[in-house]
């Protein structure tokens, strides 16, 4: 039980339905659409589609959706893959030709098709009760009236809008400044095609005017993106990736997703007795980061494109991890890891909704970087993921570059099992962070019996190829060791990642639901 003499917050107890977000908007929405009748997937998606309101910088109708579905009265889970494809005409040999080494992370060559509306349609049509026009309607409305920017967004913001070009400038700035706390963004270009989906479904987004908008504004900042490209644009079912640690089996995203990369880090980690360290002490961060580079290593290996995919059984299988896990020292560090697209620490959305009736989601939404490429369409405002730059040029590689291919993906929603039940949806957001992040609030529960909220609001840290980023929660002895065993530790500049996440508890009838204080969200429950 948590100091309540101390700041912090409870975790959040329901009977009747429970979801958590970053942003209390979305938390209520979700929480009213569960009232109204509506399923988790209803709540998910309605929750989704406003998040690219309230946090615009982060994900919106131009991005990417994952989805994890959990159905009612049944224990397996299924997974929807909403990530959208090169436009036919990217050529990674055209581009090396032209003097590129490395994918762009900004501008049109940077930009994959959206995939997250598809998605949406598809989580509604397969699962949802209420249908689309119904879970669209709150972020219509909001969209058209303004939100209040809130405090992380604005914190946010004040870095990330400088990326914004040409019409984005105009669209999500005041008179050329970042919208700042209290600034109340007002979308109603985004309410239009909203209110277009919710009319024609995905024809409302992949073809007529709004499709064209996009393509021509892509033509005219040098994309090659065509009408054909956007129409051929559809999320397709998917088997999760599991893996086992301790008593309980992680559920996660397969290919192109990262989710492979927490499976191997829990692997390797599970060869080390964690249960007897100090939680927020220097040899668990340091067993940690060792981990996550070898596994981080293996993804950038071997994750691509699900057609183009090698040695996953491999990457998961336990003697993989054995081996691995025997090249750790724990008295001295591995050399940091080699920069790599995907290594780049962002953020994006996700959330976590269940039901009375026991559907779980676990749904991760996201632009990538902040404001992806930092193009919008002229006339109705859509941003522009840059997901292509999770791509390599590097000849031969499975995740090089090429039309019609889907680039690696960092997004990963999850969720845990125990005795053969799904317990727990979740998702840790913050780019190359979230392997790393799932493998911590994993391991907080299962190694240190942790409540939900303490595992989520615990201290994190994160080894990549720029040195080890330490969460200010760690005392300062912490960095000092870490660097004592070869780290190259410094204290983190700004939050590691937000995670939201409901837990199932079976043998009480309850749902508990905890959402990150590094984000403005909250958990809401009925």
């Amino acid at each position: 039980m948590r100091d309540f003499q101390l700041p912090g917050r409870s975790a959040v107890h329901a009977v009747g339905g429970l979801c958590a977000t970053s942003h209390p908007l979305a938390a209520r929405v979700a929480v009213d659409i569960l009232a109204a009748g509506g399923n988790a997937a209803d709540a998910a998606l309605a929750a989704a589609v406003l998040l690219g309101v309230c946090e615009p910088h982060m994900c919106g109708l131009g991005g990417d959706a994952f989805v994890l579905v959990k159905p009612a009265g049944e224990e397996r889970v299924v997974g929807i893959n909403g990530s959208g494809r090169a436009p036919a005409g990217l050529s990674a040999a055209a581009l090396r030709a032209a003097g590129h080494t490395a994918m762009p992370l900004a501008g049109a060559l940077a930009v994959t098709l959206p995939g997250a509306v598809d998605a949406f349609c598809r989580l509604a049509a397969d699962w949802g009760r209420l249908g689309l026009a119904r879970c669209l309607a709150p972020a219509i409305a909001h969209a058209e009236e303004g939100v209040p920017v809130a405090p992380r967004v604005a914190f946010d913001l004040a870095e990330a809008s400088a990326v914004l070009a040409g019409r984005a400038r105009d669209h999500y700035m005041a008179g050329g400044r970042p919208l700042a706390t209290g600034d109340r963004f007002r979308a109603p270009g985004l309410a239009e095609v909203l209110r277009r989906i919710a009319r024609d479904g995905r024809a409302g987004f992949y073809e007529g005017e709004v499709a064209a908008d996009m393509v021509a504004s892509l033509a005219a900042a040098g994309g090659c993106h065509t009408l054909a490209d956007l129409a051929a644009t559809v999320a397709e079912p998917t088997e999760p990736v599991r893996s086992r640690y301790r008593d309980v089996e992680l559920i996660e995203h397969p290919p192109n997703g990262q989710g492979a990369t927490a499976c191997l880090m829990l692997n390797i980690l599970g060869r080390f007795d964690l249960a007897g360290l100090d939680p927020r002490g220097a040899a668990r961060a340091h067993l940690e980061a060792e981990a996550a580079k070898l596994a981080y290593d293996a993804r950038d290996r071997f994750l691509a494109d699900p057609a183009h995919v090698r040695r996953l059984e491999h990457m998961l299988a336990p003697a993989t991890a054995a081996r691995l896990a025997a090249l750790i020292d724990p008295a001295r560090a591995l050399p940091d890891p080699a920069a790599a697209a995907a290594a780049v620490h962002l953020d994006t959305v996700c959330l976590s909704a269940v039901d009375r009736d026991g559907m779980a989601v676990s749904l991760i939404h996201s632009i990538y970087h902040a404001f992806g490429a930092g193009l919008a369409s002229d006339r109705f405002g859509i941003l522009f993921q840059n997901r292509g730059a999770g791509f390599t040029l590097a000849a031969g590689h499975p995740n090089e570059a090429g039309g019609g291919k889907r680039p690696l993906h960092t997004i990963i929603p999850a969720m845990l099992a125990r005795g053969g039940r799904v317990v727990m949806a979740f998702g840790v957001m913050g780019g190359a962070y979230q392997p790393c992040g799932h493998a911590r609030l994993v391991s907080n529960l299962v190694d240190f019996g942790m409540e939900l909220q303490e595992a989520v609001d615990a201290p994190r840290s994160f080894a990549g190829a720029g040195g080890m980023e330490v969460e200010r929660g760690h005392a300062a002895d912490v960095l000092d060791a870490l660097r004592g065993l070869g780290q190259r530790a410094r204290w983190a500049s700004r939050p590691l990642g937000g995670a939201q996440a409901v837990v199932i508890d079976h043998a009480r009838g309850i749902l508990v639901g905890a959402s990150d204080p590094r984000k403005d969200g909250i958990a809401l429950g009925l």
